[in-house]
């Protein structure tokens, strides 16, 4: 079955990535709820955040709390929300979300922004995740 994220991870695909290790991409959303809006993938397909081992379970939230920091200085939001579904893509991922008050996670808040918008936030992202090490 085709899956954008593994297209994306595999370079098949233009994307708006800020950092990559050997395990995981982070990348800006294309259709942002909020300004900002990342999302945490592994690079191994998988469906259910709940099917992956322990080791890798915690790795993955140890690294969207780290991200999460970052994003919530960048962005100057209150908060940072965090959602998982995995309903409009087979392949689990983690959105960071810069949230300034109650029910800013909906998913229909989400719109399209212009690349060139996208392409300058994604250049402050990469900047700051330069020595984002976990």
């Amino acid at each position: 079955m085709k899956c954008i994220f593994c297209d994306i991870i595999n370079n098949k695909v233009k994307n708006l990535k800020v950092w990559e290790d050997k395990n995981f991409i982070l990348l800006l959303d294309a259709n942002p709820i909020n300004p900002g809006h990342l999302l945490l993938i592994p690079k191994k397909h998988a469906p259910d955040v709940f099917n992956l081992s322990d080791a890798q379970y915690i790795e993955l939230f140890i690294l969207a709390k780290k991200a999460a920091r970052i994003l919530k200085s960048v962005s100057g939001a209150k908060r940072t929300g965090l959602a998982i579904e995995g309903f409009g893509v087979d392949h689990i991922h983690i959105h960071l979300v810069p949230v300034n008050k109650g029910n800013e996670l909906n998913p229909l808040r989400a719109k399209k922004v212009p690349l060139d918008k996208l392409k300058k936030k994604q250049t402050v992202f990469i900047k700051k995740f330069k020595r984002f090490d976990h």
